[in-house]
């Protein structure tokens, strides 16, 4: 029998998609003979669109070995060593298909640029914990987690009755020969276990393919991905499984997939309506994402006209509640290979996985800040969020420790390709340096600030209830762990000082950067004149000027902080001008920085004011006396003082 005729059940389960069947037809083939070109190459490729990346990387190394065979095994064997973590080795394929195929270029030189970048962030320190949530995984796929009532909807292959008058299994895909893709509902249990998933209702799964999904803000209604099956108008359509897109059992048809929403009404959701810009006839749209304040509804397609094989699209909502047209969330964040899986956290964060921006091989999940099609440079999200194998479908839990926990899929377990469902916890990527002084007045002299040991810290996430507490060492310093991209509330105490706190915004860009913060303390003790840094006014005027209301709203916060306090302010004058004018003047500053600060919310009854005039002079700047124009300010100053 010639090579041909052995494969032929092979060859025709192959050109189905029969993925799984194929590989079992092959094996038993090629233990009897030296496979062919093409049929080392379709169990090459078999293994590689069913995501068995370590039979992939074996039959790749056989089939380039091949004199005849194509480049696009090259870049396919590239593709298996570094999602198998051999990045060097990756590296040297995808160059070579650059040289092989130069059309190609820009993307083999994107993917080894990536390869080189992996080999230097698995220098960096773990980004999270992450753990396999083995008590709702399958065997079989299970991926891309929303949040959803006590627990998560996922996508599952796994099987089971869409509902009570359909057969008790939608069918057998035949590319993984597994059931179909269904919705499937988890809940969780206090102590974080979880009962037995069950599948959502028909209002939400189909007999073919249906999910991932997403919750709007509004936790009314579910964007979700259904996958349709059209005929094919072209017969020599691009097969190649690395595409988002799955192509269907039949080879005259092509899987494309639509964005459908069902709005929940109690306990029920009312029948799905489709996106007004699906178009199942010439391409995918797909994986929805709604923006927290639900006004950007994001998703990926592979329509004409983009960056690469699948970019993310955005549409805004209109006044009418409809969506508007589409547009390109740009290259910042597309690149020429796939973007996929936009999924957001409450600060509006963006998060989605690629094949191309650096990362460690497979889906990696990025980062980014901004919206619509203006974003910052995307940062990865290191191990173990991210591994050489596909990484995707982050989400985090609603009322966590600002976006701290959630959820994502990744198969990197998996002996088989199929995907599971990770928790994971983000760990401290930055470090926030807190130094607490106390303010000491000396007289004559502008204020110092001397180290104060043991003030009571208080680090919270901004909007969330989970703290962390510590105490300022001798020097007066402390450091705490912190997330870049957060805004924090840091509150400091002391028993005999008036309490202080700030808020501090992490925006890092490289790891090891710190973020500094000084909290300076006054004593709470009655009728001690407490001169405030910079409250300074031009000669011969009252007006606040901004460098004084930069002063001022740090006593806004301290106020806002010691609810409990009423407060003097006295203004000051130096000793030009006459007495009665300067009286005058210094009455019309202090009266003017008691309306700045009930103008930023501090009630009237906790102010009082005076002026001073001339009469508290700090230096020996009086009437006759030579001084400069420094010295002068000195003493054009304004204090508070607790009554």
């Amino acid at each position: 029998m010639s090579g041909c005729q052995t494969t032929r059940k092979a060859d025709r389960l192959y050109e189905n998609f029969d993925y799984s069947l194929a590989i079992e037809e092959y094996q038993e083939v090629f233990a009897q003979k030296e496979p062919t070109l093409q049929g080392a190459q379709r169990l090459a490729d078999a293994y590689r669109l069913t995501g068995r990346t370590k039979e992939a990387e074996e039959w790749y190394a056989k089939v380039v070995a091949m004199p005849e065979a194509n480049p696009i095994n090259t870049f396919y064997y590239a593709e298996a060593l570094r999602s198998n973590g051999k990045y060097f080795e990756a590296k040297t394929q995808y160059q070579n298909y650059a040289i092989k195929v130069p059309a190609e270029a820009a993307l083999a030189n994107a993917k080894a640029q990536a390869s080189d970048a992996a080999l230097k962030l698995l220098e960096e320190p773990a980004s999270a914990i992450v753990v396999n949530e083995t008590q709702i995984n399958s065997g079989n796929a299970d991926f891309s987690p929303t949040v959803y009532e006590q627990g998560i909807l996922f996508t599952s292959d796994r099987g089971g009755n869409v509902s009570s008058n359909k057969d008790v299994d939608a069918g057998t895909y035949g590319w993984t020969g597994r059931p179909y893709l269904q919705m499937f509902y988890a809940q969780r249990n206090e102590d974080s276990t979880w009962q037995m998933p069950a599948i959502a209702g028909a209002a939400l799964n189909s007999v073919y393919h249906d999910g991932p999904a997403v919750m709007d803000s509004a936790n009314t209604t579910l964007y979700f991905t259904r996958t349709h099956m059209v005929e094919k108008k072209q017969k020599d359509l691009n097969v190649d499984p690395t595409s988002w897109v799955k192509k269907s059992l039949s080879s005259d048809y092509v899987n494309r997939l639509e964005i459908f929403s069902a709005r929940r009404e109690g306990a029920n959701w009312n029948e799905a309506k489709p996106f007004a810009y699906n178009k199942v006839e010439e391409y995918s749209v797909g994986h929805p994402a709604i923006s927290p304040d639900g006004q950007v509804l994001y998703f990926v397609s592979d329509k004409p006209g983009g960056y690469g094989e699948a970019d993310i699209y955005y549409s805004e909502l209109q006044a009418d509640g409809t969506w508007g047209q589409p547009m390109n969330a740009g290259n910042m964040v597309n690149t020429v290979g796939k973007e996929m899986f936009p999924g957001f956290d409450q600060n509006g964060n963006l998060y989605f996985s690629s094949d191309t921006h650096p990362g460690f091989g497979g889906l990696d999940v990025f980062k980014v800040k901004g919206s619509r099609a203006a974003w910052s440079k995307p940062e990865n999200l290191h191990a173990p969020i991210n591994s050489p194998k596909d990484d995707f479908g982050m989400v985090f839990m609603r009322g966590a420790a600002n976006a701290q926990v959630g959820y994502l899929s990744s198969n990197r377990d998996s002996n088989n390709g199929t995907d599971d469902i990770y928790s994971f916890k983000l760990l401290s990527n930055a470090v926030l340096y807190v130094t607490t002084l106390e303010r000491v007045q000396v007289k004559g002299k502008r204020s110092i600030n001397q180290p104060l040991a043991d003030v009571r810290l208080k680090l919270t996430p901004k909007e969330t209830n989970d703290s962390v507490v510590a105490f300022s060492d001798r020097n007066g310093e402390y450091k705490f762990g912190v997330l870049k991209g957060t805004t924090y509330d840091l509150v400091g105490d002391k028993f005999g000082y008036l309490t202080q706190s700030a808020l501090v915004a992490i925006d890092t860009v490289k790891l090891a950067d710190t973020t500094r913060v000084t909290l300076i303390f006054d004593k709470s003790q009655k009728e001690q004149s407490i001169a405030m840094d910079n409250i300074y006014y031009d000669l011969d005027k009252w007006n606040i000027r901004p460098d004084a209301a930069l002063e001022l709203d740090k006593l806004v916060r301290m106020l806002k902080d010691n609810p409990s306090i009423k407060i003097e302010l006295g203004s000051h004058t130096d000793s030009r001008e006459g007495h009665g004018y300067n009286q005058m003047l210094s009455e019309r500053r202090a009266q003017s920085a008691v309306e700045y600060l009930v103008s930023q919310g501090i009630s009237r009854n906790r102010l009082t004011w005076k002026g001073y005039g001339e009469t508290v002079l700090i230096n020996g700047c009086a009437d006759g006396v030579e001084c400069t124009e420094d010295q002068h300010q000195l003493n054009r100053r304004t204090e508070f003082k607790i009554k």
